[in-house]
């Protein structure tokens, strides 16, 4: 594989196993998505997706309590309306990557996964997730909003009526009812065993010929051109009136001032 598919980058821990590239988000302490792990992300899917041999990839976030903590909310400190519609630009872009790699995609979920690492995930194939992870779309509360195709996404994945709930309440769920409600496929009791599993699941999936696996993909996916264009410009409008907008700026200056509380866990 190339330099860019194994090593190390800025934001990113890669390392091929045995033909499954292992790709780990490494921004600690929390794997928060700035701009360049968007960025490189993105630009990973596209260069493997021009590979004729391109391979299953498993996502994960590197450390123990954080596969991402979603977009990195003090980067918007100071900025001003175009870096939020650059930023935005940037997201959909890998959403639309992901949404067109041909090849499997297993999100390993070893901690907290939440807004933008929620949105990753909802694009994989496959998602595991070890017993203590915990989920959730807390832009609400923030003073952010998803990106328009990541709410599509968890629609038609999650259904609308769960969609509504999680996304309109803010609030963080645990493991097992993100396997009860469809986000989670399985979940790992020892978190030694989850890249094990992830890589032998990814395997299995990549194990089917390629020519046909990438077909279904997109036929399930359904990816077009001008929903994508219709989608990106839903969330550049939304970005461009919450950003300046006094009580979500507050609550972005109230998250990104102060140490998270604990998190208010569903159980259901």
């Amino acid at each position: 594989m190339s330099p860019l598919a194994t090593g190390q980058s800025a934001t990113l821990a890669t390392a091929d196993h045995d033909g499954v590239l292992v790709v780990a988000l490494d921004r600690p302490p929390a794997n928060a998505m700035n701009r360049q792990l968007i960025h490189d992300l993105a630009g990973l899917f596209e260069h493997l997706r021009a590979r004729p041999d391109a391979p299953p990839i498993v996502l994960t976030g590197q450390g123990e309590r954080f596969f991402s903590a979603g977009g990195d909310i003090k980067e918007l400190e100071g900025a001003h309306a175009g870096e939020i519609e650059i930023r935005m630009r940037e997201f959909h872009a890998l959403l639309v990557a992901m949404d067109r790699y041909p090849r499997p995609v297993v999100s390993a979920i070893n901690g907290h996964c939440v807004g933008g690492g929620m949105e990753v995930a909802v694009f994989s194939d496959s998602v595991l997730a070890v017993s203590s992870a915990r989920f959730g779309f807390p832009e609400i509360n923030h003073g952010l909003l998803p990106a328009d195709k990541g709410i599509q996404r968890a629609n038609q994945v999650l259904g609308v009526r769960v969609t509504r709930r999680i996304i309109l309440s803010g609030e963080l769920f645990d493991a097992q009812h993100a396997l009860d409600i469809g986000l989670v496929d399985e979940l790992v009791t020892d978190p030694g065993e989850l890249i094990p599993v992830a890589v032998a699941t990814a395997r299995t999936a990549g194990s089917k010929a390629p020519v046909l696996y990438g077909a279904l993909k997109s036929s399930v996916n359904d990816a077009d051109d001008v929903r994508d264009e219709a989608s990106l410009q839903r969330t550049l409008r939304a970005a461009a009136a919450y950003f300046d907008d006094p009580v979500a700026r507050e609550l972005r200056q109230r998250w990104s001032g102060r140490r998270a509380p604990a998190a208010k866990v569903q159980s259901c």
